[in-house]
């Protein structure tokens, strides 16, 4: 097996939500600089992501955190070996500013071009961070994804499970609009989930209990809000012990429908991968961060006798370091891309797998 060059250093950019984003990593697994402007502020009022506000931003900042982040790595443009752009699923709008503005860069310094599928990012964030080998199972959660898949290598992915109608980040989401908790939803779900009781309010946990790896959360948004509305007050709000209970009752049911179909991923993965000894399974995507998923994970592993792996907080969510690295990871394979390669709104990883329709299938239908 050849040795990786460590002398390599990539430019990524990252635009396909509401981040905007560029960093610099070598090959040696240093992030020598990692920008990040978050949107949040611009969202929040109207709960959610506004795809038209967040291609403007990009639109805005995007160059002028390229140029931060080369300042802050120490290098000049014609310095780096490769400039990776995020080149799909996510929101066609800033998907395209990213793109555009990689090829152009690749164009006017006479650097390779890498189009990279934010989902790898995500998927290879762990072996920026930690010493993580091929293959290992892939637990991939975040606002707009939910799905196992068995990762063989770099561009080799089986879908094991996927989300047939809600992503969880959405389910977290939409649970902590309908609380008056605003957004983004997970973090203030797990916050007021601190100071409640999950078991007073009795919540679905969809599929569980079947053979499949595959998640459902339509039905627990529905669940939440029936229940909610048997405690709202007539001006619409919420004694706080019945908001932190209901809370506690959807990340408590989002947390064992994870835990379960995630077990049955693991039997699968066992049984195709019986030669490995202690296999790894990786969390990734914004969800990760979630501490009380974290520790369902990390008991279910232990009595499965995996290693878990979770890359830190500020690498789950969406950022360009993953991107430069999921780049460098291809580059160093051979794999770039001509200026052609188009933006894509919907780019799943495991493109031999069956569609998965409903609204958790981005990633899941080219």
């Amino acid at each position: 097996m050849a040795t990786p060059d460590t002398t390599l250093t990539v430019l990524g950019i990252e635009t396909s939500c509401d981040e905007t984003a560029a960093a610099v990593v070598d090959g040696r697994k240093r992030i020598l600089s990692n920008r990040i402007l978050s949107q949040i502020d611009d969202h929040a009022p109207y709960g959610g992501i506004v795809p038209e506000i967040a291609a403007r931003a990009h639109v805005a900042h995007l160059d002028r955190l390229v140029e931060s982040a080369l300042e802050e790595a120490g290098l000049e443009l014609g310095d780096v070996d490769a400039i990776a752009a995020t080149a799909g699923p996510g929101l066609i709008g800033g998907v395209m500013v990213g793109v555009v503005t990689a090829k152009t860069l690749a164009l006017a310094a006479g650097k390779p071009f890498i189009a990279v599928n934010h989902l790898e990012g995500h998927a290879l964030s762990a072996r920026l961070v930690a010493d993580v080998d091929f293959p290992f199972l892939l637990l991939l959660i975040s606002g707009g994804h939910c799905q196992l898949l068995a990762v063989e290598g770099v561009g080799r992915y089986t879908r094991l499970g996927t989300t047939i109608d809600d992503a969880v980040g959405e389910a977290f989401d939409k649970g902590a609009k309908l609380l008056g908790l605003g957004y983004p939803g997970g973090p203030a779900i797990e916050r007021l989930a601190g100071a409640g009781n999950a078991e007073r309010f009795k919540l679905p946990r969809p599929l569980t209990g079947t053979d499949t790896a595959d998640f459902s959360f339509s039905g627990l948004k529905t669940a939440l809000a029936r229940a909610a509305e048997t405690r709202r007050r007539p001006d619409g709000s919420f004694a706080e012990a019945d908001r932190a209970d209901l809370a506690a009752g959807l990340q408590a049911a989002i947390v064992d429908c994870l835990a379960d179909r995630t077990k049955n991923a693991m039997r699968q993965f066992r049984d195709a991968h019986s030669d490995l000894d202690a296999p790894a399974l990786v969390v990734a995507g914004g969800v990760a961060a979630n501490r009380a998923i974290a520790d369902r994970l990390a008991r279910l592993t232990a009595e499965a006798g995996f290693a878990l792996e979770v890359p830190p907080a500020w690498l789950c969510t969406d950022n360009a370091a993953m991107i430069a690295w999921a780049g460098l990871e291809r580059f160093r394979l051979g794999l770039t891309d001509n200026f052609a390669t188009p933006a894509r709104a919907r780019w799943p990883l495991d493109a031999t797998s069956p569609p998965a329709y409903g609204g958790g299938r981005k990633g899941a239908k080219a």
